[in-house]
């Protein structure tokens, strides 16, 4: 048995001034009174346990009770030792150990003692601590009830245990659970958070009746998993069965609506929020500036971000990294100062954006002070992903010689992303050489990775060296690995529209093509002509024509100039670095049809504005 503490102060828990309540815990009856008198006594010394165990607020007022129950020899009732596990395992000045201590003194633990230590070790981040504790309650021959299971799955969540998950699951039909909404909900999040978006959805379609937590839990496993257009499709499924969606629901879909590109989707969330919500907090504040800015709206980015009364490290680094993306390096660098001055300490997560900002822009002074700064201020030891940044930054620059001898003095051993800047910055640079030393060494760390076969053969087809061009193709091949197809998203009409390069499958795909001409007929007069260069095929100049002509890119601004009105912004998102004809061709669109057009490409964003790029022609 647990001794009890001294006490320096028997009634800490009642103020003073305060008379003490008939039901507070009293001593032991006289032995005048009777044996009924005095079981009704101890009944309401038991009864009074769950308010004083309310009014802890810290771990010393907790044990003055439990040594209060010690006292009266209350320790072997369950209900009592069943309350203090839960108030000791659960409150947030709670001790999990002390709350063990007292658990393993109870006898015959029931449900709701396993069931809070189960949620208790949950709550501490202690998942496998939860299961082992399921076992032993199995051995006891303790049914588990409805209460049981969601804490469990959670745990299973965590550690992504989907064998062990699927196990509960059995035994959730075992002991009539299934129909429970709360276990269904728990094990669409399990399911989800372990990758099996088969039986994620099979449960949340076997459901009779549905709530905004199975709705939330369901939408938020899609957008974890990057189904994004899944994820915008449910969430309209949603609304038209006339669920109101939470805040962590929207969060999964401002998120989706960032790698969509889908502003209209995200404003309509936004006004949601703005109607029915009185305040937003910074989670979903910080998820909103992440969908202006990734939707090409950072304007609207900003001026939310400055509007925010409280941000977090989180925030910052979303501005950050968005600025970044935007080529917009001296803003990036200023919202950094100003959070300097706003007293917070910048991680490594935040240096990565700094760090980037300077190697989008081409910054290479400023990259290398600021990769000095967080070293040597504010001692964070540089990660290989700023490394990463660094190489990239020197290469992109044309330094390719300081990024091979950089690589060389890296504390840790190169992994294939600092090897993947170096290749990609060779690219740029059009130098086979560098381009070769970076592949070979990629080809051994990571050699199932399509998109750097890919790269290396582009270059070679850039120099015209069609037989090295082909035996990396070849090489690609018989790996047995596939290049992901590049393609182009663009929102019209409140939807989002994808295109592939030479697509004819769209249902407005005559129209399409007819602008595409329309387009064509009107560059010609500003001096265009088709960079063939681009194509990368050993084909004859017409053939090189035919296939710029259909570039995704150009296939997606042709949509939108034909269903949009005049004046408008044309957003478009793209899974490729853009080629030198299409920006060329943007550029001058622009000027010629009034609009401003927004491209994210797979590294950058570019701004076309009468005629001029927001990058400056650097990406």
């Amino acid at each position: 048995m647990i001794k009890a503490p001294v006490l320096h102060q028997t009634h800490l828990l009642i103020p003073h001034e305060e008379p003490l309540p008939s039901s507070s815990l009293s001593p032991s009856p006289s032995p005048s009174s009777t044996s009924l008198h005095g079981i009704e006594c101890k009944t309401r010394e038991q009864e009074c346990l769950p308010p004083l165990l309310q009014r802890c607020k810290c771990m010393e007022e907790f044990k003055q009770v439990h040594a209060q129950v010690l006292k009266l020899g209350f320790e072997a009732n369950t209900r009592c030792a069943g309350g203090l596990v839960a108030a000791c395992a659960l409150s947030d000045w709670g001790s999990m150990s002390y709350a063990c201590s007292i658990f393993e003194q109870i006898d015959e633990p029931d449900a709701f003692a396993y069931n809070s230590m189960m949620r208790g070790h949950v709550k501490d981040c202690e998942p496998e601590e939860a299961i082992l504790l399921y076992n032993k309650m199995q051995h006891r021959g303790i049914q588990p009830d409805n209460y049981t299971f969601p804490s469990l799955l959670k745990a299973c969540s965590y550690v992504s245990a989907l064998q062990e998950g699927m196990q509960i699951h059995g035994h959730v039909f075992k002991y009539g659970f299934g129909d429970d909404l709360f276990v269904q909900n728990s094990l669409i999040n399990l399911y989800g958070k372990c990758g099996d978006m088969k039986l994620c959805c099979g449960v949340f379609d076997q459901m009779d009746h549905t709530s905004v937590a199975s709705w939330s839990a369901l939408i938020s496993s899609h957008a974890r998993l990057g189904l994004w257009g899944e994820c915008l499709r449910l969430f309209e499924d949603m609304n038209c069965e006339g669920w109101r969606p939470d805040e962590s629901t929207l969060v999964s879909v401002l998120s989706s609506c960032a790698h969509l590109g889908a502003l209209h989707v995200g404003r309509c969330v936004h006004n949601f929020l703005l109607r029915n919500m009185k305040e937003l907090n910074v989670i979903v504040q910080t998820s909103l500036v992440d969908m202006y800015v990734k939707c090409g709206a950072v304007k609207n980015g900003l001026t939310l971000f400055h509007q925010m009364a409280r941000k977090n490290l989180f925030s910052y680094s979303v501005m950050i990294s968005g600025l970044a993306l935007h080529g917009l390096a001296r803003e990036a660098l200023r919202i950094f100062s100003d959070m300097l001055e706003e007293g917070f300490e910048p991680d490594d997560v935040i240096y990565v954006g700094v760090l980037s900002a300077c190697s989008h822009a081409g910054l290479l002074d400023e990259g290398h002070r600021y990769f000095d700064m967080m070293r040597n201020e504010h001692r964070i030891e540089p990660t290989i992903q700023h490394y990463g940044c660094m190489v990239d930054l020197m290469g992109r620059a044309g330094r390719l010689d300081d990024a091979h001898e950089l690589i060389r003095r890296m504390p840790m051993k190169p992994n294939s992303i600092v090897w993947r800047c170096l290749l990609s910055a060779s690219k740029v640079c059009q130098n086979i050489e560098s381009a070769e030393v970076a592949s070979r060494e990629l080809f051994k760390l990571d050699p199932h990775n399509a998109s750097d076969y890919v790269l290396l053969s582009n270059l070679y087809a850039e120099c015209q060296r069609w037989e090295d061009a082909a035996k990396t193709r070849t090489k690609m091949v018989n790996r047995g690995l596939n290049q992901v197809p590049g393609f182009s998203l663009v929102e019209v009409k409140k939807k989002v529209h994808k295109f592939v390069s030479q697509d004819k499958t769209h249902p407005e795909s005559e129209a399409i093509y007819e602008m595409i001409h329309q387009m064509e007929w009107q560059l010609r007069f500003e001096g265009y002509r088709p960079d063939t260069s681009q194509v990368l095929l050993d084909v004859d100049e017409e053939e090189k024509k035919l296939r710029l002509r259909a570039h995704s890119q150009k296939l997606a601004t042709a949509l939108a100039l034909i269903h949009t009105c005049q004046g408008s912004t044309i957003r478009i998102v793209t899974n490729l670095r853009m080629c030198n004809d299409c920006h060329i061709y943007t550029k001058l669109i622009s000027m010629i049809f009034e609009r401003t057009i927004v491209v994210r490409d797979r590294n950058h964003f570019h701004h076309f504005t009468n005629g001029t790029c927001s990058c400056r022609d650097y990406w």
